[in-house]
């Protein structure tokens, strides 16, 4: 017996449509084949936060609040039609390695969570054609942002790790 494959407005069927969505959920929430940006940030003491380490071009604040802006960017160039490119790398990376002061870490991790939230209520939503071009973009789609987003995160949570090991406060769960 056969079964009927519901397809979508755009002719992509639904079951695969689904399954696209969930494997991206997956990313953006870094929960499959490494660290998560959550476990990454978790119980950093704050006065390794600004450190940088012989050699290395950042600290964890820096790498921080590059992912927080990035990702920002990101969300803010999917659904805001006045959307304005920002300035590289100037606008991307904080000029100071430590924090401006004693909240700004936990604003910063806050804020990444809640720009996430809103890319996985984007990605969720099925009115949203992943595949269609964002209206005020070059050709970009929803899928190569969320895409992206996932893959810059994964990358510079990768920093983090690697830079709390060299300075010692990195305790794997």
């Amino acid at each position: 017996m056969g079964t009927k494959t519901r397809v979508s407005k755009t002719g992509r069927a639904r079951g695969a449509d689904a399954a696209l969505r969930k494997h991206l959920l997956e990313l953006l929430t870094w929960g499959d084949a490494h660290v998560s940006f959550d476990d990454a940030v978790k119980g950093i003491p704050a006065g390794v936060r600004g450190i940088q380490p012989h050699g290395i071009p950042y600290s964890l604040w820096q790498l921080l609040e590059h992912i927080r802006l990035a990702q920002r960017d990101i969300l803010e160039f999917c659904v805001d039609p006045g959307y304005r490119a920002r300035v590289w790398p100037d606008d991307y990376w904080p000029k100071s390695p430590i924090p401006p002061n004693a909240g700004a870490w936990s604003r910063s991790v806050t804020a990444v969570r809640a720009d996430r939230d809103a890319l996985i209520r984007l990605l969720s939503n099925e009115d949203v054609d992943l595949f269609s071009e964002i209206p005020h973009g070059q050709g970009q789609t929803y899928f190569r942002e969320l895409v992206l987003v996932a893959d810059h995160g994964a990358f510079h949570v990768g920093q983090i790790v690697l830079l709390r090991r060299l300075l010692g406060v990195w305790h794997a769960s």
